[in-house]
């Protein structure tokens, strides 16, 4: 009986746990790893504003490159997809005169990944429903770093326009992704701001995995992965 008790108090301690994303790594060998890293703010907008987004331009590039660091230390021959959203960091270079382009190139080349750049959004969807053959390689590993708000995921956050957004993924456009995409295993996680207080729930009713979001906002890191900034903030699936 008390065997029972505490393994049941086990279980329960478990179920109370928070979620920490940082801490898994899915096995190189059940699929596909895809980092999907939207763009960064103009800065000439920002700069005046009481709470600025992306004074460094590496803010989602710095964090992308983490976290391909973390799952190669922990499953070696991971297979990595960098999705990029590339327009954004073409505007950025103009403003900051330098070939951000080429910087996002060295990562690539330093790490081994293969990077493919998008301009759009519907090119996600469908990399996601028909890359590396789905029906033999299975995504094992999808996370977003870039600006996001409840719904969606802003790929052009006050880059083209001034505090919104032309190009985004909209939880509405979930539908669109296949059944099956994913191994059983499968890690999503969206490191942006407010994800788990819709899309998260959104994502998983269409895919049937679970994806874990913040409740409040998230704050980009120089040398770590994202943190939760609200003062209730916590992550969730």
């Amino acid at each position: 009986m008390r065997s029972a008790l505490l393994i049941l108090l086990a279980i329960f301690t478990t179920a109370l746990a928070p979620v920490r994303a940082q801490d898994y790594v899915p096995s190189a060998t059940s699929g596909e790893f895809i980092i999907l890293t939207g763009g960064v703010s103009m800065w000439k907008w920002e700069k005046w504003k009481a709470q600025p987004h992306d004074n460094w331009w590496m803010n989602f590039v710095r964090a992308s490159r983490l976290r391909i660091e973390q799952i190669q230390a922990a499953s070696p021959g991971a297979q990595i997809t960098w999705l990029v959203y590339r327009p954004a960091y073409l505007n950025r270079a103009k403003q900051d005169n330098t070939d951000l382009i080429g910087n996002i190139n060295s990562v690539r080349d330093a790490y081994h990944v293969k990077l493919i750049y998008f301009d759009k959004a519907d090119e996600v969807i469908s990399y996601l429903n028909s890359g590396q053959n789905r029906a033999v390689r299975k995504i094992a590993d999808f996370e977003f770093f870039g600006h996001s708000n409840k719904k969606c995921w802003m790929f052009d956050y006050s880059n083209n326009i001034d505090s919104a957004s032309k190009v985004w993924l909209h939880e509405d456009d979930l539908n669109k992704l296949r059944r099956g995409l994913f191994s059983n295993d499968a890690f999503v996680k969206s490191w942006s701001c407010h994800t788990g207080e819709s899309m998260s729930q959104r994502w998983k009713s269409v895919t049937g995995v679970a994806m874990i979001g913040a409740i409040g906002k998230t704050q980009y890191m120089t040398d770590e992965l994202p943190i939760l900034s609200s003062p209730n903030g916590r992550w969730t699936r």
